[in-house]
């Protein structure tokens, strides 16, 4: 029989989310860019929302021409850019861009490919979530493509199952296993999320947290992959960001209680930040 392997629990004393300085401003901040979905444009705006609470200093949303009037209407503080697949490889090659989010509502279709293609061509750290998971599981060459960049995954059970299928990975064992299992493949860090949610990297760190039940609400993951990309912005290391986007995730829920619903989480990140802090 195996041995389970041993998780610690997440905790603000495994990370340090960076101070706020007198001297800083928007662009010392950190700026996260988001690949806008362009049907499904809720999940991207909660994801966009939740860097802004998390502490981005700016945060670029970028979609279709068609998708601009719904973004720009709804996003006073983000900027929204439309932007072709030419464009976006442009804009993802500023050095100001210090995170890329690509996932939530992006779709299953070439243009997410593409931009997830231009951003680990300009090295960016990436985030990748939702779909552009379910496009990795799905196409070798671009897994090829993201070797050597560095990157934070976060699947859920199913966006698991279909990694796991596609390298060839052990379906079975606990969860802590599994989750780094995944992690070495793809030299990743790994958020795997559910009732207890594991962060590890390909060197046998692992951290769990058990967020509270309510948190199982639609968008809420979209909620997660925002705040960890912010962090990543801030200059956090990718194991440490998406420990602390997990935890202050959790606590932001807890801090709103039953009822929530992702909006909520975003709202209660300021209260989840100064327990981080305390």
């Amino acid at each position: 029989m195996k041995k389970r392997a041993k998780v610690k629990e997440n905790a603000p004393g495994d990370w340090s989310i960076p101070p706020l300085r007198p001297e800083d401003n928007k662009y010392t901040r950190g700026h996260v860019l988001i690949l806008g979905g362009s049907t499904l444009t809720g999940a991207s705006k909660l994801a966009a929302r939740a860097a802004q609470r998390a502490g981005a200093g700016m945060v670029t949303l970028a979609t279709t021409a068609a998708a601009w009037p719904v973004y720009a209407a709804a996003m006073e503080s983000a900027l929204v850019r439309p932007c072709t697949s030419k464009e976006w490889a442009a804009l993802v090659a500023d050095a100001r861009i210090s995170a890329v989010l690509i996932g939530p509502g992006a779709g299953l279709q070439a243009r997410t490919k593409s931009a997830i293609r231009a951003a680990a061509k300009a090295g960016k750290t990436l985030i990748l979530d939702a779909d552009a998971l379910t496009l990795l599981a799905g196409d070798a060459p671009l897994r090829q493509t993201m070797a050597s960049s560095p990157m934070i995954l976060t699947p859920h059970a199913g966006e698991y199952a279909r990694l796991a299928a596609a390298l060839g990975l052990n379906p079975a064992g606990d969860k802590a296993a599994r989750a780094r299992a995944l992690a070495r493949a793809m030299k990743a860090v790994v958020v795997l999320k559910g009732s207890e949610t594991i962060v590890a990297d390909g060197q046998g760190k692992l951290l769990i947290t058990r967020p509270p039940a309510w948190l199982a609400s639609a968008g809420t993951g979209d909620v997660l992959a925002g705040i960890i990309a912010a962090l990543v912005a801030q200059g956090m290391t990718v194991f440490e960001a998406a420990s602390a986007g997990v935890w202050l995730h959790a606590a932001a829920a807890r801090a709103h209680g039953p009822g929530m619903i992702a909006e909520d989480v975003i709202v209660s990140i300021p209260a989840a930040l100064r327990a981080a802090l305390a």
